[in-house]
């Protein structure tokens, strides 16, 4: 048997992983040096609590998981004689896989006969949310492993993301953001817009003044990238405003159509440590990535 594996930095919570059989690796963030462990040490992720905290001054942190934790997900499968493809968040974001790397290492050492696979997403939140669905279809539809990394190989970089921060000190405070100005912001009124490359790392490729602009420039890149757009799923996520997130589903469905395939999350609290609140972005199948 094949086990399927996703993180929470996936956007997945335990409803949609449920849909596909994933096991979720829960991905950790602290705050005033307490961690906690998405979906581990809650049932349900109370995100307006989480990003009204940020609003009002709490700056969390986050962190990668150790090698032990990484053999704890994984063992009990290859102690049952399953197979493990993982589907996971940004391997360029983190060190965390290193960690993966050497608990695997280890398992297929003590394992030979298994066999592990993994799917990096070259992303985070939302656009990865998107592959790990396609992927979870292909496999509900009976495609093997190596037909899912085929598929990987021709399309991860077809789905694209684009977003904007609402205040980028959560941003300049992590440094996760390539060619961002973190002193620009609120004061000014700027939006950066923010998308994975094809390293899938964050890049800000331009600014908006204001967030109707920064919402215009996002249904624009759908316009200009958009493959076959109606085929996939469009994804939208935000950080605790949903009034954003649904004007943006209106405006893009204005523009391609009311059968437009939309999806609307709420971007995870680890990666939420890092963009703060107020903000939105899409994902969609796209002809290149930026």
């Amino acid at each position: 048997m094949l086990t399927l594996f996703t993180d929470t930095d996936t956007d997945f919570t335990p409803e949609v992983a449920k849909e596909y059989g994933y096991h979720l690796i829960s991905m950790p963030y602290s705050i005033d040096g307490k961690t906690i462990w998405p979906y581990e040490d809650f049932e349900v992720f109370d995100s307006h609590a989480f990003y009204d905290g940020l609003r009002n001054g709490i700056l969390p942190t986050t962190g990668g998981i150790s090698k032990e934790r990484y053999l704890n997900y994984f063992r009990p499968e290859f102690e049952q004689g399953n197979d493990i493809l993982y589907v996971h968040f940004s391997a360029a974001m983190t060190v965390t896989f290193r960690a993966m790397d050497e608990a695997v290492a280890e398992l297929l050492n003590e394992f030979p006969e298994r066999k592990f696979y993994h799917v990096d997403t070259k992303g985070i939140t939302i656009v990865s949310y998107n592959i790990v669905r396609e992927i979870g279809d292909l496999v509900k539809a009976g495609k093997t492993a190596d037909e899912v990394l085929a598929w990987a190989d021709r399309e991860v970089l077809h789905f694209a993301q684009y977003f904007f921060a609402d205040d980028l000190k959560f941003f300049k405070r992590s440094g996760r953001v390539k060619g961002i100005a973190a002193t620009m912001g609120t004061l000014l009124g700027i939006r950066p817009i923010i998308t994975m490359n094809d390293a899938g790392e964050m890049v800000s490729i331009g600014k908006e003044r204001g967030r109707a602009n920064a919402m215009d420039r996002l249904v624009k890149f759908a316009e200009e990238l958009g493959d076959d757009i109606k085929s996939h799923r469009v994804i939208i996520g935000h950080t605790d405003v949903p009034e954003l997130a649904e004007e943006l589903a209106n405006m893009l469905r204005a523009r391609f159509g009311d059968d437009l395939n939309i999806e609307i999350i709420v971007t995870n609290p680890t990666a939420g440590s890092h963009c703060g609140p107020n903000g939105v972005g899409v994902s969609f199948h796209a002809s290149r990535r930026c």
